[in-house]
């Protein structure tokens, strides 16, 4: 498996993730946006032409806003998206960002526990964030 940067063509195999695992999914117009600015970073995992997971960041000075994690549905569980976000925070982090910061559903616990165990705290909470199903988001902060 490799990480690497997203490009324009990889949205055909991101949408229909994107699209299974949020209830409120981005568009493929938003992602293309993005994938052009030059303060966004967008990393999928690889293997064999296949994509299993993705990750973003918008970074701002020297913070960054992880606004996408994404893994397969079939392929959760195994160390996917800890190699996606270790290779974001490394690649944030040669851009300037020391700071970063996310939104996650209160009652994901299994990226909970993974955004802890990356050095992620828990900062606070974001009342009613998430819509269907309404629900908090709990908010963490990587320095």
């Amino acid at each position: 498996m490799k990480i690497r940067e997203m490009e324009i063509d990889d949205l055909e195999q991101v949408m229909p993730m994107e699209e299974a695992l949020f209830s409120v999914p981005w568009t493929a117009n938003g992602f293309f946006s993005f994938l052009l600015r030059e303060d966004a970073l967008f990393l999928v995992a690889e293997e064999r032409g296949e994509i299993l997971g993705y990750c973003g960041v918008l970074m701002v000075f020297d913070q960054g806003d992880i606004v996408n994690v994404g893994v397969k549905a079939e392929r959760q569980g195994q160390g996917i998206g800890r190699k996606l976000l270790n290779a974001l925070i490394r690649r944030s982090g040669e851009k300037g960002v020391t700071s970063l910061y996310l939104e996650v559903r209160m009652s994901n616990r299994m990226a909970i526990g993974l955004y802890e165990s990356l050095g992620f705290e828990k900062l606070g909470v974001r009342k009613g964030y998430y819509e269907y199903p309404k629900e908090d988001g709990l908010i963490m902060c990587r320095s």
